[in-house]
């Protein structure tokens, strides 16, 4: 029996998704597995017997990544599930910024006692027009699961769409309409775009990266929409760029002490993911990303370490060893096993940076003894068994 623990409230249609062979428990120290959306992990001291993370959602900058890499604990996340929530509101932000339509509703209720009220509408109104956003150009920086749905979006409403990605996969590149646009450089589109969204991870490469540099090379009047993380934005200089008029609107999904004093900022509190749907399909996502680990050792969608399936286990035992990626260490595994009599019917290893995984089919009961002169080898985190 497996126990699961619950950071936050995880949608019941994932726990379902879990099974018979799983309970949940309240303490964290007896959990095999975490499901964890937005709680930090920091500062927890993560049990021995943890095996698996899975973040329901796509940024997992609440989770202490080294220290699981370097334990032999599989950090998941959840691409793509949430995908279509994120692009609906980016979409719904992108009108909020082309028709002043928080400036007209904030009128109305502000005018709620006008017995004339709606004469003086017809009066008032003119103070929040603006434009539609058919024919202008969106600019969509990061083309995964959520770029690319906001990219196709926006070419059925009419716009021209740029999208950067210098990363783009063969598979993103499948899931974009033809229409859609690639540029090779980030200040073309930065130059041509009279909306810019972004779409990116937060990390080191990607911080900071509309710069006040990246600001001043937008056109006059431009609209950002951030709906991946504030970190990605120079929120000084954004704040700037609002005041004396070079940005027309920031739409943040990220309150913070600096946005929410932002002059034309519309700032909403992180409610990209927060639809029925996304968070089933985002919970559905990791209880199965959970169960292929634990029962299988299979790794699929993990951000520490590489995507290794070997399918169902139909042989006696299979042995999932994590080890650093350093020379050696294969053979030093396969030592071990044929010094055993262990016969290895189907293997695979990938490495990911500097971490490495190896998952190997054993055509017997692989013996405990066989197990700790793995885990002796310098260089390997943990070994586990599976039957």
């Amino acid at each position: 029996m497996y126990q699961v623990h619950c950071m936050n409230a995880i949608a019941q249609a994932g726990l379902d998704r879990l099974g018979d062979g799983y309970q949940l428990t309240e303490k964290l120290e007896d959990a095999d597995a975490v499901l964890v959306r937005s709680a930090s992990m920091h500062e927890l001291e993560l049990p021995e017997k943890l095996k698996a993370i899975a973040r329901a959602g796509a940024g997992v900058n609440n989770i202490p990544l080294e220290e699981c890499s370097k334990r032999g604990i599989v950090v998941f996340n959840t691409p793509g599930a949430n995908a279509n929530g994120v692009k609906e509101l980016v979409l719904a932000g992108m009108l909020l910024a082309a028709r002043d339509i928080s400036g007209g509703i904030q009128w109305v209720r502000d005018n709620v006692a006008d017995e004339n009220i709606t004469k003086d509408t017809e009066k008032s109104k003119k103070v929040f027009a603006g434009s539609e956003i058919r024919g202008k150009t969106l600019g969509v920086i990061g083309l995964g699961a959520i770029g690319a749905r906001v990219a196709n979006a926006a070419w059925s409403l009419g716009m021209r769409v740029l999208g950067f990605d210098p990363y783009l996969s063969v598979e993103g590149a499948w899931n974009l309409d033809h229409h859609v646009t690639h540029v090779n450089d980030l200040d073309t589109l930065l130059m041509e775009s009279d909306y810019i969204t972004i779409h990116v991870p937060s990390m080191p490469a990607t911080n900071g990266m509309i710069s006040e540099e990246a600001i001043g090379k937008m056109k006059e009047g431009a609209v950002l929409l951030n709906f991946a993380r504030d970190l990605l934005v120079d929120e000084q200089a954004m704040a700037k760029a609002l005041e004396s008029g070079k940005v027309h609107r920031y739409v943040s999904d990220f309150p913070n002490p600096i946005s929410v004093h932002m002059k034309n900022a519309i700032v909403t509190p992180h409610l990209g993911a927060s639809t029925e749907e996304s968070e089933e399909n985002c919970a559905k996502m990791a209880a199965k990303e959970i169960r292929r680990y634990l029962e299988e050792g299979n790794i699929v969608n993990s951000v520490n370490f590489p995507r290794v399936d070997l399918g169902p286990l139909r042989t006696a035992s299979r042995l999932a060893v994590f080890h650093q990626n350093i020379p050696n260490m294969i053979s030093q595994i396969t030592a071990v096993l044929s010094g055993g009599g262990i016969n290895i019917a189907n293997m695979s290893d990938k490495t990911r940076g500097e971490y490495a995984y190896s998952l190997l089919d054993a055509e017997c009961d692989v013996p405990e003894e066989i197990v700790r002169q793995l885990e002796a080898i310098e260089g390997v985190y943990r070994v586990r068994k599976i039957q």
